[in-house]
């Protein structure tokens, strides 16, 4: 027979049993649900993410709070973030380079919502068989044209074509620019291509934009993935030619390049001083505040001269991949796929992305959702036209510095001061040297 002191301590035993037990049912009964944290990488949308967060928490009781990150700082920002207890639930990374920094917390999103309605999977951010990162923002650029200016030159008696849909090379891109640029006068422009701007506000168009292509190219052809440790610049002469008509057919004289700004640029384009601009579809609002009507624009393929480029469009894709962090819990990363899947399929969420942020996104939801950006809708319809689009391989890059040094050689051989060796070498070996110091 058991004593009344072992029977007190075993029952004291049994009530502690209980309350633990009630207590991790309360807790499980609230943890279930989850909560979210989205540290978010644009500033010019903090406003609206936090609505966004605030009308769902109303509606579902799932907590969700909104950080932004100050321009320039998201990696320093999320750095000290994700050391939290409290870390981030849902981080963002600008493409392959960014996802090196973070690939021990990106968690596997091939069976969300939001990675099976991107209407093509090729541009999610992928390891191996892994789906790490979906982009939520699509963007596409080109060469902008002037539609009204170029029925002009086409109405000419030796234009080299008659139609916008002749432009389907370097070849033809040349010829009309070249006729552009000897007719000018009569057509009233200053030039075919607007100034090709070496101030910060514009070289990224030449030192990163333009610079895709003969990446994408060489990319394609040797099966290329990943970041390299190496490139050959198998595509540099073609890059030579494009750079090359820029300054040859332009608004501007090659000297004055390191003072022309992006500003500039629109400016020229704006008032019907040149005819082509090379810029994407994130352009539009500075064209519209600046005069331009939407049925006066266009946007076609950037040729460089490389053989089948006939079937090429225009480069669309993304440098704003959402990643969920794989070390948050089990219900956080749970409640953090459902808070992604409402904000692509709700009213509120599609509103809010595609009016309020001004966003083009990559999901079928949206598919009912009409832009009135004609640059936008060019790239809808490139997107639809069978061509095969340019990737942005600029993402690989491997350094800031290694576009900055190139920008300098683009910029000297321009002015007259530096020869194109100078370019190739800040374009092959400068690869080499600034992959090997960030690895």
């Amino acid at each position: 027979m058991m004593n009344r002191s072992v029977k007190k301590a075993l029952s004291l035993v049994a009530i502690a049993a209980m309350s633990v037990g009630a207590l991790a049912g309360c807790g499980s009964s609230s943890d279930a649900k989850g909560k979210v944290y989205y540290l978010n990488f644009k500033p010019e949308a903090a406003d609206q993410w936090t609505a966004l967060a605030k009308k769902y928490t109303e509606e579902t009781g799932v907590e969700v709070k909104v950080q932004t990150a100050a321009s320039g700082t998201y990696e320093q920002t999320l750095k000290s973030e994700i050391a939290k207890t409290e870390a981030p639930t849902l981080f963002q990374v600008n493409g392959p380079v960014g996802y090196q920094n973070w690939k021990r917390y990106t968690a596997d999103m091939k069976d969300t919502e939001v990675y099976n309605q991107l209407v093509n999977k090729d541009v999610a951010l992928t390891d191996g068989d892994k789906v790490v990162g979906v982009p939520y923002v699509m963007e596409t650029y080109g060469l902008i044209y002037n539609k009204d200016i170029l029925n002009k030159y086409f109405a000419l008696d030796d234009a080299a074509v008659k139609s916008v849909d002749e432009i389907n090379s370097f070849d033809k891109l040349k010829a009309v620019a070249d006729g552009i640029q000897q007719h000018k006068d009569e057509l009233g422009v200053k030039g075919a291509f607007t100034s090709a701007g070496f101030d910060s506000s514009s070289d990224w168009r030449f030192k990163t934009h333009l610079a895709n292509l003969p990446l994408f190219y060489e990319f394609t052809i040797d099966k290329v993935t990943e970041q390299p440790a190496k490139i050959k610049g198998t595509y540099l002469a073609q890059y030579k030619q494009i750079f090359d008509l820029y300054l040859k057919d332009s608004t501007t004289e090659p000297t004055q390049l390191s003072s022309k700004t992006g500003d500039d640029a629109n400016s020229e384009f704006a008032l019907g001083e040149a005819v082509f601009y090379q810029n994407g579809t994130w352009a539009w609002s500075d064209l519209q505040k600046a005069g331009m009507s939407a049925d006066s624009v266009g946007m076609m393929p950037i040729y460089i001269g490389v053989k089948g480029e006939e079937n090429q469009g225009l480069a669309t894709g993304s440098e704003n991949y959402w990643c969920i962090n794989d070390k948050a819990s089990d219900a956080d990363k749970k409640a953090t796929e459902e808070f992604l899947k409402w904000v692509i399929t709700s009213d509120a969420g599609k509103n809010a992305l595609s009016t309020e942020m001004g966003f083009t996104t990559p999901f079928k939801t949206f598919s009912d959702i009409k832009s009135d950006n004609p640059l936008t809708q060019a790239a809808t319809e490139d997107q639809t036209s069978g061509k095969t689009q340019v990737t942005w391989n600029f993402t690989m890059m491997p350094s800031e510095e290694w576009k900055n040094k190139l920008g300098n050689a683009l910029l000297e051989y321009a002015q007259g001061t530096g020869s194109w060796d100078a370019v190739k070498s800040a374009f092959v070996d400068n690869w080499a040297t600034e992959y090997e110091a960030s690895h």
